[in-house]
């Protein structure tokens, strides 16, 4: 069941980030842009934990999935920080 549920986030992050690029495509807002890039790292970060969890329960990327998540949210907020200006 925790599979299941895994794979289902990892399913929404990469629709959401292509949304959200197919938003920016279409009316240029950069806001979108930044969140897109955001998504797709909360993506990984989903795929990386069901790497870790599932398919190789006896390896540790704790430290790459924290990663790639502080690098999605990251980006987000240099985005905001950016269109602030």
């Amino acid at each position: 069941m925790a599979e299941a549920t895994y794979v289902l986030c990892a399913l929404a992050s990469i629709a959401c980030a292509l949304l959200l690029l197919r938003g920016y495509l279409a009316n240029r807002t950069r806001v979108l842009f930044w969140s897109s890039l955001c998504f797709t790292g909360l993506a990984l970060n989903n795929l990386l934990l069901f790497i870790d969890l599932v398919i190789m329960p006896g390896m540790d990327l704790s430290g790459w999935r924290n990663a790639t998540a502080l690098a999605g949210l990251m980006l987000l907020l240099f985005g905001l920080i950016w269109d602030a200006q």
